[in-house]
């Protein structure tokens, strides 16, 4: 009788309770290999998703521990090509977001055998429309789930246009030393040779693996693994699309299995400052794009208009007189300014000259360094202490 029931009790449910992204009716799913329960969804064909386009839905995770020899992994499903369809076999015209999380699970032969899988549909769209709102539910859903022992790690399927901006602010609010691994797909589910089920199946890899502890939140793309801070799409459309820039990629997969060559030395989850428990709102942060004859007015409308203001300028940060003149004039005004450039690779670093409300972007690109500012933005706005948050991040 003893040994039935600690049999019974290795079958229960890991139930994560709902979230509250959007009040909407809760969406779970779980490999094929688990065993079904009212909450499950069916694994034998893709459904349309449940979450509709641009909008999170609420979510609940349920994972059966059908193999006490494998690892929990939750996969939280945001949309983007890699649930795309459109015509068979083309890799263009597609819609993205239209696959939920239970047909993901079941495009990738084998995943049953990496982990036990449990997923969960977040929002189901093109990762242009992801939000800050959906940035602050995806990263307390994973705190959430992140208390639950049995869970090891967590895959975040995107779309590959805002992919980075979403790995690097998992980067510095994700309270854990599980795995996070972000993940997408170049070619929609319908198109001949689609990247996506391969890729998932390398995310869910990373996500059980020990070496991916501790390690950050991370991308995988190609066989190549990225941390958060450092990734950056860049091709439009190769399936090759992601690199590290000049500090390239912390490792590779080659099949389920990783290899780690490097780490970030920048401050990440743990030991992030930056905590969004109670957070509901980001606050707002500009890019201003410098170009020749870029008008310098946009800046006195940026910062009427927003609590910070990032420079995407040429070279190592640089702008005309025009610019110059017009941010020194907006030095009293106290908006921080953060200087980065349009260039991919390199750092900025600023003159000692330069207007007291001025801050280097080090290597940071624009997208990712108005993501810093607004999270620094919510704990203080002393110039001089959101230097040194650059620094450290």
């Amino acid at each position: 009788m003893k040994k039935a029931f600690v049999s019974l009790l290795c079958l229960l449910l890991i139930v994560a309770s709902v979230s509250s992204c959007a009040g909407q009716p809760a969406v779970s799913s779980t490999s094929s290999a688990t065993t079904s329960s009212a909450t499950t969804s069916s694994a034998s064909a893709p459904k349309p998703a449940a979450a509709s386009s641009g909008t999170s839905a609420a979510t609940s995770s349920v994972s059966s521990i059908q193999n006490q020899s494998l690892k929990n992994v939750v996969i939280l499903a945001t949309g983007g090509t890699i649930a795309g369809t459109g015509a068979a076999g083309k890799t263009t015209e597609y819609k993205a977001g239209e696959l939920n999380v239970q047909a993901l699970i079941d495009s990738v032969p084998g995943i049953d055998k990496l982990a036990n899988i449990s997923g969960e549909q977040i929002l189901n769209t093109a990762s242009d429309n992801v939000t800050g709102q959906d940035w602050l539910c995806l990263a307390k859903r994973i705190n959430e789930l992140a208390t639950n022992d049995k869970i090891d790690g967590f895959v975040v399927t995107h779309g590959t246009d805002t992919l980075e901006e979403t790995a690097y602010f998992l980067t510095l609010t994700v309270k854990t030393k599980k795995p996070v691994v972000v993940v997408g797909a170049m070619r929609p589910s319908t198109a001949t040779s689609a990247d996506g089920p391969f890729n998932l199946y390398q995310a869910v890899a990373l996500a059980r693996s020990d070496e991916a502890i501790g390690q950050g939140a991370m991308v995988i793309f190609s066989d190549g693994i990225y941390s958060g801070r450092d990734v950056q799409k860049i091709n439009t459309f190769k399936t090759d699309a992601f690199g590290g820039k000049d500090f390239g990629c912390l490792g590779y997969m080659r099949d389920d299995k990783p290899y780690f060559y490097t780490k970030t030395t920048k401050k990440h989850t743990t030991e992030s400052r930056f905590d969004i428990s109670k957070l509901e709102k980001l606050p707002k942060v500009s890019i201003a794009y410098f170009h020749i004859d870029a008008d310098p007015d946009i800046l006195d409308y940026f910062s009427k208009n927003s609590e910070g203001i990032v420079t995407a300028g040429a070279g190592n940060g640089s702008y005309s007189t025009l610019w110059s003149n017009k941010l020194v004039s907006l030095e009293k005004s106290g908006v921080p300014v953060v200087n980065t450039s349009r260039i991919s690779n390199g750092i900025v670093t600023i003159s000692a000259n330069a207007p007291a409300n001025c801050i280097g972007g080090d290597t940071l690109n624009p997208q990712k360094a108005r993501i810093l500012l607004s999270l620094a933005l919510t704990q203080t706005k002393n110039v001089t202490e959101i230097k040194e948050i650059f620094k450290q991040y």
